[in-house]
């Protein structure tokens, strides 16, 4: 059967197929999705932006041509593990490729299937099926070559056919004169290629949510600037937590920087405490942070911001406090989570690699009233701000402001 990892987590498990690849392959085929159904003029950019993303992080030939990407790789490995993270690749197959003739097909195809019946991959007692897709004007047809091609399969491993629930798959793609043969299709992450829709700034924490926030978004194609609000000492210093998330992050950001910043936020709310109604501490906290985040994308160039709310999941949450926190900025404010529940969150989590690092052991938030307000008026918080000299106090905050190694 077919071998496909549906999952970007799964590209750990890429290293153990790597025994499953002939190894005269040096070629990888890389497929793109909605990239595909773009004007000209964008999908040319897009494709560009996907090549270059790539060749960023390996050290690859590659080449563009009608829907694919063909990357010739020193490392088959290294390869399929970075194209298993990068945003844009749908799927990528490692090939083999020969003359579009039937009696080359038949010689690369005899020996790609006795290199597969040795590895142990295939024998002869799977059933199997050809998929042939063609591109190109040929004087044969798919189903023609298909049948060929079965033939040649059967003659070497007397394997039967079964079309319909086959035990594996060989696949031939024609290509006007070269024909790829190959027998794997490994997922990639889809999504739009980092970098093509502008820059983020992302409220990062190191709970579950966020991260996987910041993931979506780079999955459609956002390029993230993080920004960590270090509450110590109502929580314990988490700079080096922080460190981890945004390294594992970053994993999936090749071809497009992506910065952390902190900024100490435990005296902020200490005044939060003192200065306003117990109640509204949290609201004020998410506020301040979001108002902060806006000046920082001021700053940086961003064109919005990018939290990790979930509706109703925590005080802060509600939908008025959504509202009334949100009532002081102006840039867009990102929210990608907003309709999913915890156990979807976390199941994306484990996928990208975070949750592991989000659930290391660190104190709750002493600050956090018992009783938090649910549902704040705008009213209350334009009174509470004022108290507290918002505008002064966040601006102390970005001067002070650390960008940190990740």
């Amino acid at each position: 059967m077919i071998r496909r990892l549906h999952s970007p987590l799964k590209w750990l498990k890429i290293v153990n197929l790597i025994s499953l690849i002939p190894m005269n392959e040096e070629l990888v085929m890389v497929r793109y999705g909605e990239i595909g159904v773009k004007s000209p003029a964008v999908r040319r950019r897009f494709e560009k932006r996907l090549v270059n993303n790539i060749k960023s992080a390996l050290k690859c030939q590659s080449t563009v041509e009608q829907g694919r990407i063909f990357l010739k790789v020193e490392d088959t490995a290294e390869t399929l593990e970075l194209l298993a993270r990068t945003f844009g690749v749908v799927s990528f197959s490692p090939v083999v490729y020969t003359d579009t003739d039937f009696d080359a097909i038949k010689e690369e195809l005899t020996i790609y299937t006795n290199e597969l019946v040795e590895e142990g991959v295939f024998s002869g007692e799977d059933s199997f099926a050809i998929r042939c897709r063609r591109v190109g004007q040929h004087d044969f047809t798919s189903q023609e070559l298909a049948a060929f091609a079965g033939s040649v399969v059967h003659g070497v491993t007397q394997s039967p056919v079964d079309l319909s629930h086959p035990d594996f798959e060989i696949f031939l793609e024609v290509r006007d004169d070269r024909t790829y043969i190959f027998h794997q299709k490994i997922s990639g992450p889809g999504g739009l290629p980092i970098g093509t829709q502008g820059r983020l700034i992302a409220l990062l924490s190191t709970g579950i949510d966020s991260p996987v926030a910041c993931y979506l978004m780079m999955k459609r194609g956002c390029s993230v600037t993080a920004l960590h609000f270090n509450n110590y000492p109502h929580t314990s210093d988490d700079e080096e937590k922080i460190r981890k998330v945004a390294r594992q992050l970053k994993k999936y950001s090749h071809g497009s920087r992506l910065d952390l910043y902190i900024i100490d936020y435990g005296e902020f709310l200490t005044q939060c405490q003192e200065k306003a109604p117990p109640r509204m501490t949290c609201v004020l906290c998410k506020s301040g942070m979001y108002q902060v985040a806006e000046k920082l994308a001021e700053r940086e160039g961003a064109l919005a911001t990018l939290d990790g709310s979930s509706m109703g999941q925590v005080a802060s949450q509600t939908l008025p406090n959504l509202v009334a926190t949100r009532h002081f900025t102006n840039k867009p404010l990102l929210s990608p989570l907003m309709g999913l529940d915890k156990v979807e969150i976390e199941n994306l989590a484990k996928e990208i690699g975070t949750y592991q690092i989000s659930i290391l052991p660190e104190e709750r938030c002493r600050a956090a009233p018992r009783h938090p307000e649910t549902h704040t008026e705008i009213k209350k918080m334009l009174e509470a701000q004022e108290k507290l000299d918002m505008d002064a106090v966040l601006d102390d905050l970005l001067k002070n402001m650390r960008k940190v190694r990740i």
